[in-house]
């Protein structure tokens, strides 16, 4: 899946628009850093998020690593297939293995993330 529509944040989570919702999830970088995803702790649907906010956690066979909120909003889905799955993290990083869905409630802050072209660079360090 191409990366040129998703933003993306310091710590990895990269975020897409889809109407209201901005669906969440971690970067190709991330899950490659990380190995094999064994667990994925989701958030609470409901759960009211601002920027920077843990939404849940992701543990492989080599660390264990929080998963931030990119924006404010409350969380309207998650995707419980990574319950039975987590490796769709692994394979899909930016497909199957979106982790959840926020209704987006301040929509400058998606203008402060930064675009593919910007997280490429960024990860040049």
């Amino acid at each position: 899946m191409s990366t040129e529509n998703l933003r993306f944040t310091e710590s990895h989570e990269w975020a897409r628009a889809e109407g209201d919702l901005v669906v969440v999830g971690i970067s190709d970088h991330a899950q490659n850093a990380l190995g094999d995803v064994t667990f994925v702790e989701l958030p609470a649907l409901g759960a009211e998020l601002a920027p920077g906010d843990e939404v849940g956690a992701i543990e492989s066979c080599k660390a264990a690593a929080s998963v931030y909120a990119p924006v404010s909003g409350k969380v309207v889905a998650v995707n419980e297939s990574l319950e039975e799955m987590p490796e769709q993290i692994n394979s899909a990083p930016y497909g199957d293995g979106w982790i959840c869905k926020i209704e987006a409630s301040a929509p400058a802050e998606w203008e402060a993330l930064m675009d593919a072209a910007k997280y490429e660079e960024f990860l040049k360090g």
